[in-house]
């Protein structure tokens, strides 16, 4: 297979290896990009757990909660100067407060009607993008609920109270004072925003990527040469250490840089004044996993003037 010099720049800029590094992995796995990520570990070339998503999508993430229910809605623009613009903001904020009231769907939500209006929040983003004169979509929503407790909420990146770039949610489930718990919960979710786990638990983990690490991590060992058995603790430390990476509770509080997050609630249940238990974590990350055209300026420029 042809191994195209666009393949050996996206293998490297996701890895971080060389050039020639990344064009060998490429011919060793018939182009196969995961399968060369994958190589380039095993040979210790290559640091990347997974791969950063290219974001080039404007708008707003926007919160917002009603008792022990929030929602988190992400709406894109094409520019972050509409980001700005307040009609836009007031947009995402009354589309977010809609959503803790709704099924939880992008379908139900586009449904729902507008407040204060007698127009759907689609009838109402066709009006937007009409008086703004930019294409806006309505691309994710989720919700969290708990029986008992608080979902607390951040935003980082603030464009303006729960609008932002990075939109957190975070349940804790507890019969304690709700002052308290929301006040560990949004620290929680301050925690979420730094360091993006990929599950709030190792139960919760997806087997086919803990499945692909622990090959990773078994094709490094063997490479020592040591016994099968030795090679076996191997792995499994590197696991362990994997999750205590990835897996919210397990990852190091940020907050304190001593305790992992597990330790951090029930140390907090003491001031809280009961158990608490963590049941579900939420992050969306504007314009996450939309990829982004990279457009050549001056190239532009000199096709329109006849110059190319």
């Amino acid at each position: 297979m042809s191994i195209s010099a666009a393949m050996v720049k996206e293998l490297r800029e996701t890895t971080g290896a060389g050039m020639m590094d990344c064009k060998t992995a490429l011919k060793e796995n018939d182009g196969n990009m995961e399968a060369a990520i994958d190589w380039l570990r095993t040979k210790g070339l290559a640091k990347a757990a997974k791969k950063a998503g290219r974001v080039a999508a404007e708008g707003l993430v926007g919160v917002a909660s009603s008792g022990a229910t929030a929602a988190v809605v992400e709406v894109n623009s094409e520019t972050d100067f509409v980001a700005r613009n307040e009609g836009f903001q007031k947009l995402v904020s009354d589309i977010a407060a809609t959503a803790v009231e709704s099924d939880g769907t992008v379908e139900g939500l586009a449904a729902a009607g507008y407040p204060g209006s007698d127009k759907s929040v689609a009838d109402t983003l066709t009006d937007a993008v009409a008086t703004i004169g930019e294409n806006m979509t309505l691309r994710r929503v989720t919700k969290l609920s708990v029986s008992e407790g608080v979902v607390a909420s951040y935003i980082h990146n603030a464009a303006s109270a729960g609008l932002g770039k990075i939109g957190v949610l975070v349940a804790l489930e507890s019969a304690g004072d709700a002052a308290k718990l929301e006040a560990i919960g949004r620290q929680v979710a301050m925690h979420v925003a730094a360091t993006n786990p990929l599950a709030a638990t190792t139960d919760e983990m997806d087997p086919a990527v803990v499945a692909r690490e622990r090959e990773v991590f078994s094709e490094q060992a063997r490479e020592s040469g040591k016994p099968d058995n030795i090679i076996e603790k191997m792995v499994e430390g590197r696991i362990r250490k994997f999750y205590e990476e990835v897996v919210l509770l397990k990852q190091t509080f940020v907050i304190d840089g001593e305790n992992t997050v597990e330790q951090a609630l029930k140390n907090a249940e003491g001031d809280v004044g009961a158990p608490i238990a963590l049941k579900g974590f939420i992050r969306l990350a504007l314009g996450e996993g939309i990829e982004k055209v990279e457009e050549d300026f001056a190239a532009e420029v000199a096709a329109a003037t006849g110059q190319a």
